[in-house]
């Protein structure tokens, strides 16, 4: 489905903490690269073995990135509205994901085909310093997060990830969090009843 103005709102409100955007640049260059595409909850988003097409930004919902391992689902990935997720490394070197992405509920996301966003990188300086900016972004992020898993003790990456998304332990199922978080799920049980007593 074609993107409206209203529609890119939250997205370019997210691109211009990197670069400053005109008018112009997104009505004609940014707004007919987005398509809006909406996923029930469990749908599948993205598929290990098949290349990744799309960059994605939560317009609405929560998605999750995981592959499987010894039937487990290992998620390195939970994201609400205002983030970015796509199995990055497929996207940029068009080889098959190792991840899944799928829909932890009803979510619409604004993506750009690879395609795509390369024609819109390559349209003016600004909007590759953009690209090069949300990657460094991006790439920042994860490294934190690997950095937290491994120096923080499972209670303060609790505590830390309740404290930065505090809705979300309403919105996504414990055993996903879990996952998530590398905390064994009893342990999770037993932290989530210290937030309880926090209020």
């Amino acid at each position: 489905m074609n993107a409206t103005l209203t529609d890119i709102d939250d997205f370019i409100t997210f691109l211009r903490q990197f670069v400053t955007l005109s008018l112009e640049e997104v009505k004609t260059i940014l707004l007919p690269a987005i398509q809006v595409r909406e996923f029930n909850k469990r749908d599948v988003v993205t598929r290990a073995g098949e290349v990744e097409e799309y960059m994605n930004f939560i317009k609405k919902g929560t998605l999750r990135k995981y592959y499987v391992q010894d039937k487990d689902e290992i998620i390195v990935q939970i994201s609400i509205e205002g983030h970015l997720i796509s199995s990055q490394e497929s996207f940029y070197t068009r080889t098959p994901s190792e991840y899944f992405i799928d829909a932890v509920e009803p979510t619409t996301v604004l993506s750009m085909q690879y395609d795509v966003l390369e024609k819109v990188f390559a349209s003016s300086h600004n909007l590759e310093r953009l690209g090069r900016l949300v990657t460094e972004h991006t790439m920042v992020l994860k490294d934190k997060w690997q950095f937290s898993l491994i120096r923080q003790t499972p209670r303060e990456r609790f505590l830390s990830f309740v404290d930065k998304y505090p809705e979300i332990l309403q919105r996504v199922p414990q055993k996903y969090l879990a996952s998530y978080l590398n905390i064994k799920p009893e342990t999770f049980s037993r932290f989530k009843h210290l937030t309880r007593q926090k209020h």
